[in-house]
């Protein structure tokens, strides 16, 4: 035995029905680095967790890896979760979430 432990994984799967939906509802905030989920019952920090997110942008995109809980905060209720490892194909529909987000704040200017 390598006495190394091997870490259990929650999943976090959700479907969304639009990318403003996939925002507003569940996760506030994402980045290159990670994502912001809301939840009353947020995981405890150190907890490695499968992600998948399923959001319709300009088709049906999925975003899924591994991540760890890094924060856990009570207002608004939810966890920091920062990427682990991500598929280049789940790189890529975050990048493109991030350039729309930034397309539509540039509009609001």
């Amino acid at each position: 035995m390598s006495g190394r432990r091997r870490d259990e994984r929650v999943t976090i799967n959700k479907e969304f029905e639009s990318f403003e939906s996939f925002i507003q509802e569940y996760v506030t905030n994402i980045s290159r680095s990670g994502v912001f989920v809301r939840s009353r019952e947020p995981l405890p920090v150190g907890t490695r967790v499968d992600l998948r997110f399923t959001v319709l942008l300009d088709e049906v995109e999925t975003i899924e890896g591994v991540g760890e809980v890094v924060r856990v905060q009570d207002d608004p209720p939810g966890m920091g979760i920062a990427f682990v490892e991500l598929s280049p194909h789940s790189r890529a529909v975050i990048e493109k979430i991030l350039e729309q987000r930034e397309e539509e704040r540039r509009k609001r200017s």
